[in-house]
């Protein structure tokens, strides 16, 4: 079950700033604006917009004459379970219209919500003014019961159910290989030459080319481990989502009014008691009421 929380506005941007601020709470596509060109009121009556919303008819007179006025009327609709206080709080906290103190300012200036009550009425469903007059008569006393008939509206909003959470993270795992290395030594040995000749060829022949001034360089060299790391894509994680639809059946219960009418008539002797209804009740078949089931009668029936 859902309920609505309005608030008035003198702007469109004070309307969407308002609608905006209800995003954390509501979903928007739940938050309308109803103004004079998408189903508001015009010269106090209601439009199909304020006909949509439940609420007792002095505040749809006013808002109505609010919207016929220039305004704009913000409605949420609060499904059962969420946080109603909060909707209105977030609302009275924005620069909403004070309804009561704008009505009084209204009725300084001639208008009246019986009046425009009035005037809204269709021409279908309603009597002039002169034929409620003759209608009643010296009218004593009046109390008008509202028939109310609830309607089952579903709507739908999203929900958390679960999921999946997928995380990398880098570890360092010890690793051991093995690799031969060359190295390379140089050494210097100086000994003696037995009977003073050399044994070398390098040494032999004419003596004159032993005494030169020689140079030998002989380097060293030796291997070292290289490393390189290279990465390799062995798997891969795949994280999917996908949807699907299905239809769930929603029940619930609706109340309506139900009128028993009775009537108070005390029978007589001479029989000349009439229904406090007219006709009503009195099974007579000629014009006016009785001529046919009352729309209470209807209801009964069913």
């Amino acid at each position: 079950m859902s309920r609505h929380v309005t608030a008035l506005y003198d702007t469109r941007a004070e309307a969407d700033a308002a609608r905006q601020r209800l995003s954390s709470t509501v979903e928007l596509d739940r938050v309308r604006i109803i103004d004079k060109d998408n189903g508001g009121s015009g010269s106090g009556s209601s439009g199909s917009g304020l006909n949509s919303l439940y609420m007792p008819n002095e505040d749809r007179q006013a808002y109505g004459e609010g919207i016929r006025r220039g305004g704009f009327l913000l409605c949420a609709e609060v499904e059962t379970g969420e946080d109603a206080d909060k909707i209105v709080r977030l609302l009275e906290e924005s620069s909403s219209v004070d309804l009561e103190e704008r009505q009084n300012s209204w009725r300084s200036e001639g208008w009246s919500p019986h009046a425009a009550m009035g005037q809204g009425a269709s021409k279908g469903a309603s009597m002039s003014a002169s034929s409620i007059t003759q209608a009643q008569g010296n009218l004593v006393s009046e109390e008008r019961i509202p028939i109310v008939e609830e309607e089952l509206r579903v709507g739908k909003r999203e929900v958390e159910r679960g999921g999946a959470r997928v995380r990398t993270y880098v570890r360092e795992v010890p690793v051991q290989e093995q690799v031969t290395l060359r190295e390379e030594h140089v050494s210097v040995e100086r000994r003696p030459v037995e009977g003073g000749t050399a044994q070398s060829p390098a040494m032999s022949g004419n003596p004159e080319d032993l005494l030169q001034e020689r140079e030998i360089e002989m380097r060293e060299t030796a291997e070292e481990a290289v490393v390189q790391k290279v990465a390799n894509v062995t798997e891969e994680v795949v994280v999917r989502k996908t949807a699907e639809e299905r239809v769930e059946q929603i029940s619930d219960t609706v109340r309506h009014t139900e009128v028993d009418v009775q009537d108070g008539t005390t029978g007589t002797a001479g029989g000349s008691d009439r229904s406090a209804f007219g006709s009503f009740g009195s099974g007579e078949q000629g014009t006016g009421v009785g001529a046919e089931p009352s729309q209470f009668e209807r209801d009964k029936s069913r």
